[in-house]
């Protein structure tokens, strides 16, 4: 899987620009602020329908631009398909495939996958639930798209329980009377979505494990086993391993249980939202008492045993590596090049050419002033 050709219009920094794209690497080298990044961006905006640098839409399009596009051909087992996204905040975003109109943005979904390395990578290890939460739901999505609609709908249904579970605790501190009468459906609604998001999860993390051990293992020799932790906020003597229906009871009655303190409170306590992929390094937590490298190649080791599970699927996935050999020592910078330059295709940015590896061999673009120009 490759793009072969990337064009934006109004996207961030460019009017227009057009990129012709070989399989194989491509590094695109500049000085910071010169629209490096942006590029990168918009090939995972196509995989992901997201950034990896904003939650939102607005920054993506140009200042003064009602609109952003993003074209790509991406070459998958030697078929070529167009995919084109129109962004416009505030308003549905539009799509097509193959100049077709009949299709919605998240039917886009599962064309292009990609596996990016950025320095906001370190937030896996050193940042809050969160950011590992959406790691493992991005990367669920890429594997299969359906989960795209299952985190939706569980969202969806938690906005709605937060709302009745708020509405109640305002009720409740003024006249002391409390109206939960439908909070019984809500309950049903956000175990069923909950199950299958946490199901999806757990076998996640357990393909996962092994796979992150190793890379780790090859980008810091002798640094010690890792382990993945998948905790739940039903606590630790929740039974995880009944399948789907299993789950769905588990969550039914970890929300009885907690109903009183969520009214109280105005907001969910249990499910999916509150849950935690914990990462460890030997007996000890990665965050809080990883060095800066081990923290580093605990992040590394997540995307490289991303990239490995998709291409276990089928179907490679396009690496992007944006202005990471910046933030990483001579060993693990020339180690990671070497694990990803076999690679179906590659994209580097970086601003000196010479933090890119020798092993990263291929085509080279020059960023500057909004223009993208290759190198003879």
């Amino acid at each position: 899987m490759h793009v072969a050709h990337l064009s934006l219009a109004d996207f961030r920094c460019y009017a227009r620009v057009e990129v012709p794209l070989d399989p194989g690497v491509t590094v695109f080298t500049g000085p910071n602020g010169q629209g490096k990044t942006n590029l990168v961006e918009a090939v995972g905006y196509v995989a992901t329908l997201g950034s990896h640098r904003v939650a939102g839409d607005a920054p993506l399009v140009r200042l003064g631009a009602e609109r952003a596009v993003i074209r790509a051909a991406v070459v998958r087992e030697e078929r070529q398909t167009l995919v084109e996204l129109e962004l416009n905040p505030g308003r549905a975003n539009r799509a097509r495939i193959n100049r077709s109109d009949n299709v919605r943005p998240r039917d886009v979904l599962g064309l292009l996958r990609t596996v990016l390395f950025a320095p906001e990578d370190l937030a896996l290890v050193k940042g809050d639930p969160g950011e590992r939460r959406r790691f493992l739901d991005e990367l669920l999505v890429a594997r299969a798209p359906r989960m795209a609609g299952v985190r939706q709908d569980y969202e969806r249904v938690l906005k709605q329980r937060n709302a009745l579970l708020k509405s109640a605790a305002m009720a409740r501190r003024s006249s002391g009377r409390v109206e939960l009468s439908t909070l019984d459906v809500w309950d049903d609604h956000l175990a069923r979505a909950g199950a299958e998001l946490l199901s999806a999860r757990l076998d996640l993390v357990a393909a996962l494990q092994p796979l992150v051990r190793t890379a780790y293992e090859e980008l810091a020799p002798g640094g010690g086993p890792t382990l993945l932790e998948y905790r739940s906020s039903l606590g630790e003597d929740a039974e995880l391993g009944g399948g789907r229906e299993g789950l769905y009871r588990e969550l039914l009655r970890g929300l009885g249980e907690a109903r009183k303190q969520e009214i109280e409170r105005g907001i969910t306590l249990v499910g999916p939202h509150r849950d935690e992929l914990g990462l460890r390094l030997g007996e000890l937590p990665a965050k809080g008492y990883a060095s800066h490298g081990e923290s580093w190649s605990f992040a590394l080791g997540l995307r490289l045993a991303s990239y490995e599970l998709l291409r276990a699927d089928g179907g490679e996935p396009v690496l992007v590596l944006d202005d990471v050999f910046a933030e990483l020592d001579t060993r693990r910078r020339q180690r990671l090049a070497e694990l990803v330059a076999p690679g179906e295709q590659v994209l580097v940015t970086a601003a000196v050419a010479e933090d890119v590896p020798s092993a990263l061999v291929g085509s080279r673009y020059s960023v500057a002033d909004g223009e993208v120009k290759r190198d003879s």
